[in-house]
């Protein structure tokens, strides 16, 4: 028999080829099969297609995550001396507590990271002042002008603004802190029609260092400023009797909703034996219209309660006076502005210059690693040569043999199958009978 003959698995036969494969059976063996409900809704093929987008994506992003994790495990296996070595080098200590370290500093690293991005997520806001200008010209009328604007009397108002111990690069414009403007003037001046001009922000707004407002008159005019902040998170104005509980007066959501929960374990209103309810004192069911009602049904009630922001009122007088040819009002609105330390921060999460300077350091370790291990199987070859030439040789002849076996696909072993006693083995009957069988 020849040495790289296959013997058939003598078992139950085959049975006939079953139906080509085209996906999930419609039933599974030894499962009952269901039926799908009526309601259910066929999935669309569009659906169909991008859920399976999205799960190619996914198991993507899985993969290289798995291939960075394995990457970096195998890096860090790389850096480690072997223990022969350091039994032969002593000194090679001091270089296993710095890479300890480094493991510890890289823990240390990766977890401040994520401390900065989960801040990064919540709103980070500095109180600041805003210094708001209110000025205005007058130009008297002119009997040899030319043109018909010089020949009637006209004022003109400017609402300007900066932020003070502006540090920052870049500078806010003026309009980018308000969300609307609006300017009242006399109505019995300007009539109806024209006593009103305002600004409101849209998503295509234009930011500017300020307004001005230019019309005809020789007398003094009373003006009204209504300015909207821009609040970022929006903040909301609360009920005066939800006001009164809790104690503030403008607020975001989320802050109205912890300041809402810290009054309820504060007096204890929270249903000792079903949590998710919570009992109503004789102000909460005043505000709320009932007895008792369910956490999840906080956030919708609350809606009803929440306001509008309160807007700024800057009642100004528009002199025109022509000794005063241009007065000034100041005054000085407290604004959210983003902390500087956000910047930084994020700047800190997006540099590579230091990735690329530890990553080269890590390629020349690595690189010193290999080279200190090529050293070390020279160097073993050398004493194990010296100590038993015949015995080293023989032990290098076996082992390539078995290489080149391996390289040129050899089945059995030739040497071995070349001498009689190898046919004597107990599984030659065996072996004999299969390749008869194979043939007949």
């Amino acid at each position: 028999m020849p040495s790289g003959a296959r013997m058939p698995h003598q078992g139950a036969p085959m049975g006939p080829p079953g139906p080509p494969y085209v996906g999930s059976p419609s039933v599974r063996p030894g499962m009952p099969q269901t039926v799908m409900e009526t309601t259910r809704k066929r999935t669309a093929p569009q659906q169909v297609q991008q859920q399976q987008v999205q799960q190619q994506v996914q198991q993507q992003q899985q993969a290289t995550q798995n291939r960075t994790r394995s990457a970096k495990r195998r890096k860090m296996a790389d850096k480690i001396l072997p223990q022969r070595i350091r039994e032969l080098v002593p000194e090679s200590q001091a270089y296993m507590d710095l890479l300890a370290f480094e493991r510890k500093l890289d823990q240390t690293i990766m977890r401040k990271r994520v401390d900065i991005q989960e801040a990064l997520k919540r709103p980070m806001k500095q109180k600041r002042k805003l210094r708001l200008y209110i000025s205005n010209t007058f130009n008297p009328a002119k009997s040899d002008a030319d043109d018909s604007d010089g020949s009637i009397a006209s004022w003109e108002l400017r609402v300007e603004g900066k932020l003070l111990d502006d540090l920052s690069k870049q500078k806010r414009k003026f309009s980018s802190f308000f969300k609307s403007l609006v300017i009242e003037l006399d109505k019995d001046l300007y009539g109806p029609d024209n006593h009103l001009v305002e600004w409101h922000r849209t998503p295509t707004t234009q930011e500017t260092d300020g307004f001005q407002v230019k019309r005809p008159g020789d007398v003094s005019v009373r003006c009204t400023l209504l300015l909207m902040l821009d609040y970022q998170p929006p903040q909301f104005k609360l009920d005066p009797r939800l006001a009164r509980l809790l104690g503030i007066h403008t607020q975001t959501r989320s802050a109205i909703i912890q300041a809402l929960w810290q009054y309820i374990k504060t007096n204890k209103l929270q249903d000792s034996h079903d949590k998710e309810y919570i009992n109503c004192d004789k102000y909460f069911q005043q505000i709320f219209d009932c007895p008792r009602l369910k956490f999840s049904e906080i956030p919708q009630r609350l809606t009803n309660l929440l306001l509008p922001p309160d807007p700024i009122v800057i009642n100004h007088i528009i002199s025109v006076d022509p000794n005063d040819q241009k007065k000034t009002a100041c005054y000085d609105i407290d604004v959210e502005v983003e902390d500087p330390l956000k910047g930084q921060m994020s700047s800190f999460l997006l540099s590579t210059a230091n990735q690329q300077e530890i990553t080269a350091l890590d390629n020349k370790i690595h690189e010193t690693i290999e080279s200190i291990n090529q050293l070390k199987i020279q160097r073993d070859f050398m004493l194990s040569f010296s100590k038993d030439p015949k015995g080293y040789i023989q032990d290098l002849l076996r082992s390539q043999s078995r290489d080149l076996k391996v390289m040129t696909d050899v089945v059995g072993n030739p040497e071995e199958e070349r001498r009689a006693e190898f046919y004597h083995e107990p599984w030659s009957q065996e072996a004999v009978s299969r390749y008869f069988y194979c043939k007949v």
